[in-house]
């Protein structure tokens, strides 16, 4: 008896590390997901009337499941001191659902990457294409592409050299600038959805396997 109980103390106490872990996860990945979206390269197009919407899904579904994550850690704390199995039930229920949504969003970044390179390539080309008929017109976002991205034109710079930034070192061909930028940009937040979805399996074992010695100890008693 008294090894079962050592034992149900030490994934107790397991479960509390875990959760302590979880909720300091939760908030990298919202601060992680924040700064991809209103912070570095991608922020000047918020304010855009079109906007890489395609882009953005991956991070909204990845901020909620940090937001999601914080709560659920504090909660799961809960559940492991008071030792309340319908509270850990609750707690696995989260945790399954978090899954879902990190393996959602790592499956959605690493599948739709073509698309939303290409949907962003779309929007530079639209821009381009307007300030060369209009140098009014498509001036400022023009601007905000080559500000966001480093670069300058397509193949030559010299149609749109007004737009570019000055600091620019030299040419840099602005389609394959937007194609490798969201590539590694969307291969990171596909690592950080299947890693959190990995580090919530273990989550899910220890709630299970605490919820269950749980019940053999009132079983026992």
């Amino acid at each position: 008896m008294g090894r079962f109980r050592g034992g149900l103390r030490c994934v107790k106490y397991l479960l509390l590390g875990f959760n302590l872990l979880f909720w300091l996860a939760g908030s990298a990945v919202i601060a992680f997901g924040l700064w991809f979206r209103f912070g570095g390269t991608m922020k000047d197009f918020s304010s855009e009337d079109k906007s890489p919407e395609y882009f953005y899904i991956g991070l909204y579904v990845l901020v909620g499941a940090g937001a999601l994550m914080m709560a659920v850690g504090f909660f799961g704390c809960c559940g492991a001191t008071r030792e309340s199995q319908c509270v850990l039930g609750s707690f696995f229920t989260c945790l399954l659902v978090i899954f879902a949504a990190e393996v959602t969003t790592g499956v959605f970044a690493f599948i739709g990457k073509d698309v939303a390179i290409r949907h962003v390539q779309t929007m530079y080309e639209e821009a381009y294409n307007d300030y060369l008929k209009d140098r009014e017109k498509g001036n400022g976002t023009l601007i905000t592409f080559h500000s966001a991205f480093q670069c300058c034109g397509k193949e030559s710079p010299e149609q749109v050299q007004p737009t570019c930034p000055r600091e620019l070192p030299g040419h840099k061909n602005c389609i394959n600038e937007i194609e490798t930028l969201i590539s590694v940009k969307l291969r990171l937040i596909g690592i950080v959805g299947v890693g959190i979805a990995g580090f919530t399996i273990l989550g899910m074992i220890f709630s299970m396997v605490l919820c269950c010695a749980i019940r053999n100890s009132q079983d026992v008693i």
